[in-house]
């Protein structure tokens, strides 16, 4: 005989307590973020005035000065582009462009030159060294231009100069470095001397943004620092070596404060001798602002056009490589 096994149910304290049901949060609501063009403009107008008023306001006025001309029998006149057709047949400001163009040619290749490799130096060189380095090839930057040309003046000088009396050891006559022969060069290296160590910064910095990567790759495969600097680094620094570059254009157009003051020690230094200086004499040492506001539109436009052109260059071999 088979025997039942009673089945009892659970008493109701055995049973597990039912879970409480979850209090669901109210939701907070999320704020919605308005946009506030007057705040916006608040904040922008302080930059807005302080451009309108100190560029745009002076342009304009320099630029309504250039389309007139002032005379004694017929006072200011409107003429319209008669002083930029004067400009760009004026022989005295082609002559001193041409002079400019001539002086860039020499100057910037060999001043960049200079400060690629003085970039690359440090940029191989780990040492304590390399940090004095760095600071004293960058402190001819930080002297003001006037004195820097005032300073070389008193060096070039063949009175009391230490460099024109180097030859009169070996026989030979002092040098005139304000000669027309080498004012050019006395000048340019008083460029080189103030903007290499800007440039060498410029560089340099841009060097230590290379992935460390590449150099090591590079030894891997058996290349030597020469091959790295030339083959790895120049091309991986290409952009920084063109933002220098179209600096250094731009501001050897506006070649102004070593001319102006080497022109107390040079005679040869005329008052057309650069566009720059020659805009400023016609301004404040013949009083024709109208051609002078000309002179300097026309001198901006030449700027612009070069500095355009390098850069269409750059891009064009860029695209090609």
């Amino acid at each position: 005989m088979t025997r039942s096994i009673p089945i009892t149910a659970p008493a109701v304290d055995d049973l597990p307590p039912s879970p409480r049901p979850v209090e669901s949060k109210p939701r907070r609501r999320r704020r919605r973020v308005t946009a506030h063009p007057v705040a916006g403009a608040l904040f922008v107008l302080p930059f807005f005035l302080v451009v309108v008023a100190f560029l745009i306001v002076p342009l304009g006025y320099a630029f309504w000065l250039s389309l007139s001309s002032k005379s004694l029998a017929l006072g200011t006149r409107f003429t319209g582009i008669d002083n930029y057709v004067r400009a760009f047949t004026d022989p005295v400001l082609l002559d001193g462009l041409w002079r400019v163009v001539l002086f860039g040619l020499v100057q910037i290749p060999v001043m960049l030159g200079i400060a690629l490799a003085g970039a690359l130096t440090l940029d191989a060189v780990t040492t304590k060294f390399a940090v004095a380095f760095r600071l004293i090839a960058f402190m001819p930057y930080a002297v003001p231009a006037v004195v820097g040309a005032l300073m070389w003046g008193f060096l070039y000088s063949r009175t009391f100069g230490p460099f024109a009396d180097l030859p009169t050891l070996l026989g030979g006559d002092p040098i005139d470095f304000f000669s027309a022969s080498l004012l050019l060069v006395s000048l340019g290296n008083i460029v080189t001397w103030a903007w290499t160590g800007y440039n060498m910064i410029i560089l340099y910095s841009a060097l230590q943004g290379v992935p460390r990567e590449m150099y090591e790759s590079a030894v891997i495969d058996g290349a030597t620092p020469v091959q790295i600097a030339l083959r790895v680094k120049v091309p991986a620094i290409k952009q920084a070596i063109s933002l220098a570059a179209i600096f250094t254009v731009i501001g050897t157009m506006q070649f102004f404060t070593e001319p102006q003051i080497m022109a107390r020690f040079a005679p040869q230094i005329s008052a057309g001798y650069t566009p720059n200086l020659y805009a400023y004499n016609q301004a404040f040492a013949y009083s024709d602002f109208n051609y002078s506001a000309a002179l300097s539109f026309t001198l901006g436009f030449v700027v612009f056009v070069v500095a355009y052109a390098f850069v269409f260059v750059n891009r064009r071999r860029g695209a090609r490589s």
